[in-house]
C-alpha cells in the first residue's frame, strides 16, 4: 500500500464519527445510512452528517456502497484496515531492531 493510501486511512480512522460509524458495521450486517444514523453519535447527527462520513470511509476503502432499490446499504472492508496492522507491526519491529542497535552501542 502506498504511502498517501495510508495517510488516507489512517486519516479516515482518526476521526470519533467515523471509528464509531466502523465499528457499527463491523458487525458483519450491512446497514442504511438510516440505521447508521439513528445510533450514530447519540442520534444527534443529521443523516446529511452521516453521509459526508461514509464518503470518506468509502473513498479511503473502508466501506463499500451497495444499492437495494432507493436505499443505499454501506458494509465494512476489513482489507485496508488489515494492511494498517501489518504495516504498524513492521513500522514497530524497525524500532525494536533500532533500539536494541542503540542498547548494543550504549552498553559497549
Amino acid at each position: 500500500m502506498e504511502r498517501r493510501r495510508k495517510a488516507e486511512v489512517f486519516a479516515a480512522l482518526g476521526d470519533e464519527t467515523r471509528l464509531s460509524l466502523v465499528a457499527k458495521l463491523s458487525h458483519g450486517r450491512d446497514l442504511s445510512i438510516s440505521e447508521l444514523t439513528e445510533t450514530a453519535a447519540g442520534a444527534r447527527m443529521t443523516r446529511q452528517a452521516v453521509t459526508k462520513h461514509l464518503r470518506v470511509l468509502e473513498r479511503a476503502g473502508l466501506v463499500r456502497c451497495s444499492h437495494a432499490g432507493r436505499e443505499r446499504r454501506f458494509a465494512f472492508r476489513p482489507e485496508p484496515v488489515e494492511e494498517m496492522r501489518n504495516y504498524l507491526e513492521f513500522v514497530s519491529a524497525k524500532w525494536d531492531e533500532a533500539l536494541g542497535r542503540l542498547k548494543t552501542f550504549v552498553e559497549s
